[in-house]
């Protein structure tokens, strides 16, 4: 089995042989290791592409200007109506497949005006294990993905991303708002609205993991069991039932089996 040292040799000369890049961006701990260690490497050479649209939390838009104005990173943010795709909209089995190369399409795009044809993107070796349609696209459009090919699971990139001191080392894992919505049940912006809402407060009250979960006018909140004794309490419960009843939800529920990894993702729902 390699080692980590292994690994990050071989992103780096995986990168080394790139003229220039356009990078995904999207403020995540995968995303961001491999913006800022490739911005080591290929310097104004590199471009971070951020895209914005419903499905992402405003507060991680934020994050991601706010990461690059810190090292330095070229970025450009292009807007996007995941809505248009109608895979999307009717949230099919495939949608994340559909939704991908929208996304990367247009990536692609802003890749050839940077004059480059190498398109990044953060994807690791655990990705491989879920089920994640989203990475036909990937392969289809000829997007690369250094992370992986260079064998980093996500605990590597959580040591190395220590290693460099960024601010995402220990960030919880973020899937798109989509997700929120059980596969079949259309997906609408109001729905993404309530959904990113909803987790906001659930954010401000100094959750770390969470998920809410959209069945109709009812929330199904995840997190993780030993944070359970804290939305439990008398306030708290009523804080947030409050919260959401004023977002359109009729009735708020705790998942007893706690946030669970791709739970929402079409196959496990």
């Amino acid at each position: 089995m390699d080692t980590l040292a292994e690994k990050k040799d071989r992103l780096a000369r995986s990168i080394e042989a790139m003229d220039s890049a356009a990078a995904a961006f999207s403020a995540g701990v995968d995303s961001t290791f491999l913006a800022v260690f490739a911005k080591g490497i290929l310097g104004d050479r590199l471009l971070a592409v951020t895209v914005n649209g419903a499905f992402m939390p405003r507060r991680e838009l934020d994050e991601a200007k706010a990461l690059c104005e810190r090292y330095g990173i070229r970025q450009q943010i292009i807007d996007l109506d995941a809505l248009s795709v109608r895979e999307f909209r009717e949230n099919t089995p495939d949608r994340c497949y559909h939704c991908k190369k929208h996304i990367f399409t247009e990536i692609k795009k802003v890749a050839a005006g940077f004059g480059t044809q190498c398109v990044l993107d953060g994807s690791n070796v655990d990705d491989l294990s879920d089920y994640r349609p989203g990475m036909r696209a990937l392969g289809e459009l000829g997007i690369i993905s250094p992370l992986r090919d260079a064998g980093l699971t996500k605990a590597d990139i959580r040591e190395l991303s220590r290693e460099l001191g960024l601010p995402t080392a220990d960030k919880p894992s973020f899937a798109c708002l989509a997700t929120r919505i059980p596969c079949g049940d259309e997906i609408t912006l109001q729905k993404l609205s309530m959904a990113e809402s909803a987790e906001q407060k659930l954010y401000d009250l100094g959750f770390s993991q969470f998920r809410v979960r959209i069945h109709g006018t009812i929330a199904r909140i995840e997190i993780l069991p030993p944070e359970f004794p804290m939305i439990l309490r008398t306030d708290t419960a009523r804080e947030i039932t409050a919260c959401f009843a004023s977002l359109g939800f009729t009735h708020t529920t705790l998942d007893l089996t706690g946030y669970t990894r791709g739970s929402g993702n079409g196959r496990n729902e």
